[in-house]
This record gives structure tokens, sequence and C-alpha cells, in this order.
């Protein structure tokens, strides 16, 4: 028998999978671990991006986790990690995890609470926006172990300034950053109570998921595949990325029924 695709009654070991109204809810399910990944979280989240991309009816996700204690902290060191015996054939697993690195051009939505350590940073490198419980903790073990951190910076020191990546990162086990801190220096762009953020991620997913999915996920494209371009060469890309999408986005916007929204003030 053929394994079910996700909404059609796939059920998951590691992680909750719904949809509902264009929003695409992903929960971190191994509250016992931490959240901590293993092999078989990895290949559901291949699945799962794959389905994400592909499905046209999904327009946003919320990623959050389940359990009080964290969103994640890293990989499941009790299990380890699965590598080819080849050192040269090897890569790295944890790209599984990221939207980005799946070509999946649907806005994330991060919902992240208590520990948020290490590898959790595949994830919420390649997010498009993280909102925050005011409880979590931002740290990094892996040089206390004696273990080189290399990629999950790397990718923060895109998103935040680069001494504050070094420091995350070889402070290792000593200092984590607050979630008041995470804010400040942009790594979270909103601080919720924990019993207010999985609404707050579902809110937001369903604002941007109302929008015309094609320009939103030009949006997404073009400013994910010009980041770290010089500013010439972004520019003159982006002006292929309108030309392709806008004809596409203005198609969805009905003028006999758009209304302007009233805007808040954040």
């Amino acid at each position: 028998m053929a394994t079910p695709r996700p909404g059609a009654g796939r059920t998951y070991e590691t992680v909750l999978f719904e949809v509902a109204g264009h929003v695409a809810t992903i929960t971190l399910n191994r509250p016992e671990k931490l959240n901590a990944f293993n092999v078989a979280m990895i290949e559901e989240f291949r699945e799962i991006w794959d389905h994400v991309r592909t499905e046209d009816t999904i327009h946003a996700v919320v990623l959050r986790a389940a359990g009080e204690r964290a969103f994640c902290t890293g990989v499941d060191v009790a299990e380890g990690l699965d590598l080819a015996d080849n050192v040269w054939s090897r890569e790295d697993p944890g790209r599984g995890l990221s939207p980005k690195q799946n070509r999946v051009w649907k806005p994330v939505v991060a919902a992240v609470h208590g520990m948020v350590a290490g590898g959790a940073f595949y994830w919420l490198n390649d997010c498009d926006i993280i909102i925050s419980a005011d409880d979590a903790t931002f740290f990094d073990p892996h040089v206390s172990y004696g273990l080189t951190s290399a990629l999950e910076p790397i990718g923060l020191a895109r998103r935040i300034p680069l001494g504050e990546a070094l420091r995350w990162a070889l402070v290792g086990l000593d200092e984590r950053m607050s979630a008041a801190r995470a804010r400040e220096i942009g790594l979270v762009s909103e601080l919720v109570p924990y019993l207010e953020l999985w609404g707050r991620a579902d809110e937001l997913a369903r604002i941007i998921a109302a929008k015309p999915s094609a320009a939103v996920q030009g949006t997404v494209r073009a400013i994910w595949e010009t980041h770290g371009l010089d500013r010439e060469a972004a520019q003159a890309i982006g002006w292929h990325y309108t030309t392709i999408g806008n004809p596409l986005g203005k198609a969805e916007v009905s003028r006999d029924t758009f209304a302007k929204p009233r805007w808040t003030l954040r």
C-alpha cells in the first residue's frame, strides 16, 4: 500500500502536520526529548517540505514545537545521525530540515519558546518570520563539548550582527541569550507571553496566506535568492522577479471585492 501524502491521512513519528485554510502547521513532537531531531525527523521534514512546495492550496506555514520546556535542543546525540562511510560522499544531514534548502518559497512563521539550542537554527536561520515567547533562551552548546560550531552560526551571521553570532557560538553553555536580547538584535520580530505564542503565529500566517499567493511566493524567493549579492546585482535580478510575478499576482486580485484592511501599528 502506498504511503499517504501529507494532509491525506499521513501519520508521522516525530511531527504533527495539519492544513487548514491555506495554512500548514508543523509541530515538532518529541517533547520527551526536548524536540531534538533524529534521522526520522529529518526524513519526515524532507517529505513535508516537498508537499508544502508543490501543494498550491498551502500559502503559508507555521512551525512550532510541543511541550513547555523547549522548541528544540538540536540533534538527538543519543541516536546520532547517519553519515556515508566515504567522507567525500557525506553531506550535512540537517539540510533536510531547512525550508529554503528544500526550495520552499511559501513563507514560514516560526514560533519559539523555552530552550532554543544549536541545531534548532537549521530551521530558524531559514524561516521568514520568527516570533518568540518571552521565556525563550538561545544558546549553542557545541564548543563546550569540544565540537566546532560552524553551520548554525554561519547561517545566523546572515540574520544578526556578526559579533552577536560569534558570542552566541563561542560562549557555549556558559551563557544564554534572552528573548529580549534576541528581539533587540533582530533575531525575532515579536515577543509574546507563552500562552499567546501559537495563536499569534497562526494569526500572522493567516494574514499572509490571505494575500495573493503568487505575489507572496515571488517576494520570498526574490529576497532569499538575492540575499548576499551586491546591491547592483540584486536589483538587476530583482527586476526579473517583478516581471514574472506581477501579472500572476495581480490576476489573483479582484478589483470588485478588494478592500484595504485596517492597518495596525507594530
